[in-house]
């Protein structure tokens, strides 16, 4: 056993319950000696010895029982020898009992999936004599050895709890930050437990605002962050902080719906503004923790920002909304051929229409008379007018949208929400509340005065540009033929919608993208490998839409 373990098995403190994977109850006092445990260190082999081919039944079973018993027991060298990466292993199964202080670890499998063993977690945390329960479920996957054959657990953080990364570690003592209690506009209190998505949010809040709003610290289990800059996660509270109170944006009503709406699709994310105010009313993700692609995805958006394009043409005066413009099958610029969706065509389209069936060709051919403006008129367009390039002072950790200069064929591209283009649902959904409101209003989480900071600004589009935007989304989401017509059939009448589908390497499945407004509401959202963007995202946002005001 490592030395200087605090927590050893005396009086039973730690033990396994094993079962479910192809063997009976196990308890780690009752015969776990050092013989039936070792035999992971990944020491070269004769030849003769080395194993090949996938892991068998029987050693998935083997291993994973041993890997589990051993640290449950609290034994991590001998746990750690049972991995493919003893060096990163040891030191973290070590830090379960002495920085995580788990007192106790009841471990639970269940049956096997392949070459994967989820099981469940039930132990007990205990800090200067305050204690509190833990139950968690994870997994663990038994490899075959590079270099010896044996089976062994593939080594990665997740092992011990599923929220754990690369870099980052567990530890429970007294806060590092001061506890907060943060409600939406209304003054309803916001929480993990009720709200998954905001999880990351409230940790970054609490880091940025806990102190200021006057709250005390607590005794809590937390995710040191892999980043010097990050918030750390809290896992559990043993001891209550008093909490200072945070005011933020959010509208409960339209959460629990974005809550609701991305659980219809792996990977998905959906953010909402408020036109008139900037104010981000809510913000949502599938799955729940880690990576937040609502605020921190960079992905082409497709042909949501031909919202941008519409209103670089129609400012440059190339067209208007009722202007007849051209939608053949194909257009080619600088040789390179764009093609509209199987190949469609639309004799007699006007910019609404186009817009209104997504031609990508009637969002290239116009632009040409522009020449060498073409391959900075779109970044212009998006940085003066819809304030994607100004740098946003959210209130919390947002990644900013990129429409940068392009040229060649990249150029088209960006026209139609390909090429360098980087966005994600806050994004998107800012650019709509801009079209219909007519003056960018940079989004924003907590109140400015929290902080003094600054916020981006960008001029107002010009007279009647809005109202032309306005009006191809709202024809958008109502024409028979529009896109997203059939997503928006059950938000009320004041409504607008614009679908986009966008190609990514290595995804035989394009990301399905949509955004759009009703009333005082504007939101965007994105499933990846979703396809078309009426039928994965659309709905999305509509359920979002339904619930503002």
């Amino acid at each position: 056993m490592r030395s200087g373990v605090k927590v050893a098995v005396i009086g039973g403190v730690f033990a396994v319950v094993v079962g479910g994977v192809g063997y009976g109850a196990y308890n780690v006092l009752d015969g776990l000696g050092d013989s039936g445990v070792g035999g992971g260190t990944d020491t070269k082999a004769t030849s003769s010895e080395v194993k090949t081919g996938p892991v068998t039944k029987d050693e998935i079973a083997d291993t994973s029982k041993k890997f589990l018993a051993a640290w449950a027991k609290g034994d991590s060298l001998v746990a750690s020898e049972l991995t493919n990466n003893k060096g990163d292993a040891e030191p973290a199964l070590a830090g379960y009992s002495e920085s995580a202080h788990v007192t106790k670890a009841v471990i639970t499998p269940g049956p096997a999936t392949g070459s994967k063993v989820p099981y469940t977690v039930r132990a007990t945390v205990s800090y200067k004599g305050a204690t509190k329960s833990w139950s968690y479920a994870s997994e663990l996957t038994v490899v075959r050895g590079l270099t010896t054959g044996k089976a062994l657990v593939d080594w990665v953080p997740s092992v011990i709890h599923p929220e754990l990364d690369k870099g980052e570690s567990l530890e429970t003592g007294e806060s590092k930050t001061a506890s907060i209690e943060a409600v939406d506009r209304k003054g309803n209190v916001l929480t993990k437990e009720k709200y998954p998505s905001l999880g990351g949010i409230l940790d970054e809040l609490r880091k940025k605002y806990g102190e200021k709003a006057g709250g005390t610290t607590g005794i809590e289990t937390w995710i040191n962050s892999a980043n010097a800059d990050g918030a750390d996660q809290t896992l559990l509270t043993l001891v209550k902080g008093k909490p200072g109170r945070v005011p933020t944006t959010l509208d409960a009503g339209v959460q629990a719906a974005a809550e609701k709406a991305v659980k219809k699709y792996d990977k998905s994310s959906v953010a909402a503004v408020e036109p008139s105010s900037g104010a981000i009313r809510a913000i949502a993700n599938n799955p729940a923790s880690g990576f937040e692609t609502a605020r921190w995805g960079a992905v082409a958006p497709g042909s949501t920002m031909k919202i941008v394009t519409a209103a670089m043409i129609i400012q440059n005066g190339l067209a208007n909304a009722g202007s007849p413009v051209e939608c053949p099958p194909s257009v080619t610029w600088l040789g390179v051929p764009f093609h509209n969706l199987e190949n469609f065509g639309m004799p007699n389209a006007t910019l609404r229409t186009a817009f209104a069936r997504s031609c990508n060709t009637a969002f290239i051919k116009p632009v040409k008379p522009l020449g060498d403006k073409a391959d900075t008129a779109l970044s212009d367009e998006a940085s003066k007018y819809f304030g994607i390039g100004p740098v946003w002072e959210a209130g919390i950790k947002t990644v900013d949208g990129k429409v940068p200069p392009s040229e060649g064929a990249e150029t088209a591209a960006s026209y139609i929400g390909q090429g360098k283009i980087q966005m994600n649902p806050l994004n998107m959904a800012s650019i709509t509340a801009t079209a219909v409101h007519g003056q960018f209003l940079q989004p924003y989480i907590v109140p400015r005065s929290l902080d003094n900071r600054t916020f981006a600004t960008a001029s107002p589009l010009p007279g009647g540009v809005s109202a032309q935007l306005r009006d191809m989304l709202h024809y958008t989401a109502t024409w028979s033929q529009g896109t997203a017509t059939a997503a928006m059939a059950g938000v009320g009448e004041n409504k607008g919608g614009k679908t986009g589908s966008a190609e990514i390497d290595g995804h035989a499945t394009s990301d399905s993208w949509f955004t759009g407004f009703s009333n005082d509401l504007a939101a965007a959202a994105l499933v990846q490998s979703g396809g078309h963007g009426g039928t994965a995202a659309g709905p999305v946002v509509a359920e979002v839409l339904r619930a503002g005001p």
